[in-house]
This record gives structure tokens, C-alpha cells and sequence, in this order.
């Protein structure tokens, strides 16, 4: 047991100090050289003057909300992963296999291409996060509500994979009668990245996530026991219908609060559980739900670093740097599948 503690208290250390470590290297550098010192006095607020310099700029508008939404947004998705890994005992199944980063892009293609069709020259940030809400609440209806008339958890995994290729469909339908300029930035948005992000949308993500996250892990005890089946946690006197609705509905507030601010952002929730469940040597919900959350967290700001430096001044897409850094991941974590429990 000793042993099981230490190597716990060591893989958290490890991940934390990393995510620590990639952090100041998020704030620290980019295309503008920004000396340590300057930015250590604008981040503790010893800045003087009226802050318009292009240093304090840079890093309080720019990099340091920036690289929280990382983490927050990593994390998320991470939890969400392993929630929907836990509830449809599949290690390929993560947050986007139920539909809801489709139904909230289809609503935002609606927003983004639709609106300007009807006259709207500028659409509002606000117009862009309730789109995206709106259409992650909508596929999480349907999805709740299959998930109290359906028995099976592989049905109600076809439903969620159906949903999201209608709304895929309907996205593309928009994207035909869009102009161009229209569709380059729609684009954009869909390839999932961290820029632009305010401090008021950033306080509105934790608002959001942190919650959210104290709920999954509170969660631990109930997932452990659905790990040993369905007619073990009954027997154990969980509702095992009421656990279903509560994962579902967690891990669909976790995905829409991310895609609202961010944009679909893919493979982390794939990826992540599988590497803690590695590093931990555990299928302990309560010792994986903390583990992942640092580990989403750490690699949604690690890609995000390689996204916005490896070709500066191009931003690479979010998407394709968290596909190139997590389908090997998974490919090779799944060849090994040396997990303890």
C-alpha cells in the first residue's frame, strides 16, 4: 500500500511540475522576445504606468488567458474521456463519440454562415459561445433522452455517433451555400485553438469546468463499481440509470463548455486516460479522475505551445498537433494494455 501511495504522490508531482513548467513556457515565449523580468512584473502586477506597453499587452491580453484556457480546457475534455470510457466500458470512445462537438459546430455554422446571409455584417463573441452551448445542450438532450428508453449501452453509442453524423451533414449543407470568406473562417473555429480567449469567457470557462470537475471526481466511488459491471453496482445499491444520466450529462457540460470557447478540440479525451492508466498502474477512478485532469491539462498546453512556436509566426491547427501527439499515443498504449487493477 505504501509503495501504491508513493508511486501515486510521485506521478502527480511529475504531472504537475510539467504542467507548471510548460506553463511559463506558454507565457515566456512566442514570436515577440520578452524579457523574464518584465514578464514576471506584469504577471504579479508590478507593471507601472497604464500597462499599454506592447510587453503588458502581449502577456495579459494575449498569453496568460491564453494558456489558463489551456489548462481548463484540457482538462475537461480529459475528464469527459474518461467518464464515457468508464460508462461504455470502450477504451476508443471519448467525449465527440456522442455527438455533442457536432451539434455544437452545426449551430455555430448556423451563427457563423447563416448570419451573415441575413444581413449581420459582425456577429458577436456572444452569438458564437450561445451557438455552441445551445447546440451541445441539444444533442444532450437527445442523448439523455435515449438514455432512459435504451438498455443498451452499445445502442445508445449509435445513437450518439448517429447525431453527430447528422449534424456533420447539416454542417456541410451550410458550408455549400457560404461564400468563401464566410467558410475560411468557419474553418478556422472548427480546427479547435486557444486564441482570442478574453479574461471574462476565461472566468465564465472555470465558472463552467471547475464544478464540473469536482462533480466527476466526487463520481469515483459509483464508477469504480460500473468498472466491475452493471449487476455488481447494483448489487452495491447504486442507480445505475441515474449514474448513466449523470455521466452523460457531466461529460456533455465538460465537452460544450470547451467547444464554446475553443472549438472542437480533438483527442485528448481519447488519449489521456490511457496514459494515466499507464503512469498510475490503476483503474482506480478516484486516483485516475485527479491524474487525468493534470494530464489533459498538460498536453491540451503542451500542443497548444507546439501549435503557436514550432512555424512561428504560422499557427499550426490545435486539431491536427493533439491527432499527431495522441493517435501514436493510443495506438501504442492499446498494443501494450499492461494495465493493473
Amino acid at each position: 500500500m505504501m509503495v501504491s501511495t508513493r508511486r501515486f504522490v510521485i506521478s502527480y508531482a511529475i504531472l504537475l511540475a510539467a504542467l507548471v513548467l510548460v506553463f511559463l513556457f506558454n507565457v515566456g515565449f512566442g514570436s515577440a522576445d520578452i524579457g523574464a523580468g518584465e514578464i514576471l512584473s506584469i504577471i504579479f502586477g508590478k507593471e507601472g504606468g497604464s500597462g499599454d506597453s506592447s510587453g503588458y499587452i502581449i502577456i495579459q491580453r494575449i498569453r496568460l488567458p491564453r494558456a489558463l484556457a489551456s489548462i481548463a480546457a484540457g482538462g475537461a475534455l480529459a475528464l469527459a474521456g474518461l467518464l464515457l470510457q468508464t460508462f461504455f466500458a470502450n477504451p476508443i470512445v471519448d467525449s465527440y463519440v456522442l455527438g455533442v462537438s457536432s451539434g455544437s459546430t452545426l449551430v455555430v455554422g448556423f451563427v457563423m454562415l447563416g448570419g451573415y446571409a441575413f444581413g449581420f455584417r459582425r456577429l458577436p463573441p456572444a452569438a458564437l459561445v450561445s451557438g455552441a452551448f445551445l447546440g451541445a445542450v441539444l444533442i444532450m438532450a437527445v442523448i439523455l433522452f435515449a438514455a432512459r428508453r435504451v438498455k443498451s449501452i452499445v445502442t445508445l453509442l449509435i445513437i450518439g455517433l448517429m447525431c453527430g453524423y447528422l449534424c456533420s451533414a447539416g454542417t456541410g449543407i451550410l458550408s455549400a451555400f457560404a461564400e468563401k470568406e464566410q467558410i475560411a473562417r468557419f474553418s478556422i473555429w472548427a480546427m479547435g485553438n486557444f486564441s482570442g480567449i478574453t479574461w471574462p469567457q476565461l472566468r465564465v470557462l472555470y465558472a463552467f469546468t471547475l464544478p464540473l470537475a469536482a462533480a466527476a471526481f466526487l463520481l469515483g466511488k459509483p464508477l469504480n463499481a460500473l468498472n466491475m459491471g452493471e449487476n455488481y453496482a447494483v448489487s452495491m445499491g447504486i442507480n445505475v440509470k441515474q449514474l448513466r444520466g449523470l455521466i452523460i450529462l457531466i461529460s456533455s457540460l465538460l465537452t460544450a463548455s470547451v467547444t464554446a470557447f475553443a472549438g472542437p478540440v480533438s483527442f485528448i479525451g481519447l488519449a489521456v486516460p490511457h496514459i494515466c492508466r499507464v503512469l498510475f498502474r490503476t483503474q482506480d477512478a478516484r486516483i485516475l479522475t485527479p491524474g487525468v485532469a493534470l494530464g489533459g491539462a498538460l498536453m491540451a498546453s503542451l500542443c497548444d505551445f507546439v501549435a503557436r512556436t514550432v512555424v512561428s509566426p504560422v499557427e499550426l491547427p490545435l486539431g491536427s498537433v493533439t491527432a499527431l501527439a495522441g493517435a501514436p499515443l493510443v495506438v501504442w498504449l492499446l498494443s501494450r494494455r499492461r494495465y493493473e487493477s
